[in-house]
């Protein structure tokens, strides 16, 4: 097999037609028949099971991994890739805002650049202004609570070799973040410059971007625990300090110190700092009880489609 082409499915019944033939016309024109389509289904709500199992039976090219509920893009897309064969992978969104036309421009990069990546990075983050500050945000927090450089507007389309392919699903974490594994996977990874379709809104809402903020976080850094030691290094020497304050004041001027708005304020202040400190220990202990446990991050229902 010279090429698996590799998508997840979620609410994407109105696209897959379309896709399944730009992507088995881009893979004809590269491969010719020897290539591979691998439809992962997350759990989608509509019938873009239905859609895809109707495939397999007119498409010996076509294989369709169910799983058995909604884990998450990125573990859908993991056990896409673990179900792949070919030499080389591409990986791609269903939902046409991705072109698998990509594939030919990507195979050129390859063999020019004898790379093991070619991945896709938009000229300007789609979407709206929310959207795109939020992008911008998400990338800088994590590069500096984690001090990986994450390529900024990249998106799911790459190109694969099989030999990278192998190391990327290698990894072993129960809580997996793509873009993070991408990037730590190392190998020679070249960049190439594409625009990216609107055609749906998107999933990703502030409030998943802060809970992928805070999975990437703590899955690649223990930067937030040991801010936690330095900042309460700090205040106990600032305590110290303001101690030996209220001692010379008292010794000196045989007076005490007013200050009960400061006390209170500062007991309100360190009692909300300790209990946001033990509920970042407690996200660190929780991946640790989810990795201990060692559950499959996905489990696959039926393979549909002849192997």
């Amino acid at each position: 097999m010279k090429l698996s082409i590799v998508a997840t499915l979620y609410q994407s019944a109105a696209y897959l037609p379309e896709f399944y033939k730009r992507a088995s016309a881009a893979a004809v024109e590269l491969v010719g028949e020897a290539y591979e389509i691998v439809l992962v289904n997350d759990g989608s709500p509509d019938n873009s099971l239905d859609v895809a199992v109707q495939m397999t039976e007119q498409d010996d090219h076509i294989v369709v991994v169910d799983l058995s509920r909604n884990f998450g893009h990125h573990k859908a897309m993991m056990t896409g890739l673990i179900h792949a064969s070919g030499e080389r992978v591409f990986l791609i969104d269903s939902d046409l805002e991705e072109d698998p036309e990509w594939l030919h421009a990507f195979a050129k990069q390859m063999e020019k650049d004898s790379c093991d990546v070619v991945y896709g990075v938009q000229e300007s983050r789609k979407g709206n202004f929310l959207e795109r500050i939020s992008g911008r945000w998400f990338y800088a927090l994590f590069r500096l609570l984690t001090g990986l450089h994450l390529p900024e507007n990249i998106v799911t389309a790459r190109l694969m070799s099989r030999r990278y392919v192998n190391a990327l699903i290698s990894h072993q974490e129960r809580e997996v973040f793509m873009a993070g594994l991408w990037h730590i996977t190392g190998f020679v990874q070249q960049p190439h410059l594409i625009k990216k379709h609107s055609t749906s809104e998107t999933t990703y809402t502030l409030r998943k971007k802060m809970s992928l903020l805070v999975n990437s976080v703590t899955s690649f850094s223990n930067a937030p625990l040991i801010g936690i030691f330095y900042i309460g290094l700090a205040i106990s020497l600032l305590s110290c300090f303001y101690i030996a304050y209220l001692l010379i004041i008292k010794l000196t001027l045989a007076t005490p110190v007013d200050g009960w708005t400061s006390v209170m304020a500062s007991i309100w202040l360190l009692g909300g700092m300790i209990i946001s400190f033990i509920g970042i220990v407690g996200i660190y202990l929780s991946k640790i009880f989810s990795e201990t446990k060692q559950r499959p991050y996905t489990i696959v229902r039926q393979v549909h489609g002849k192997r």
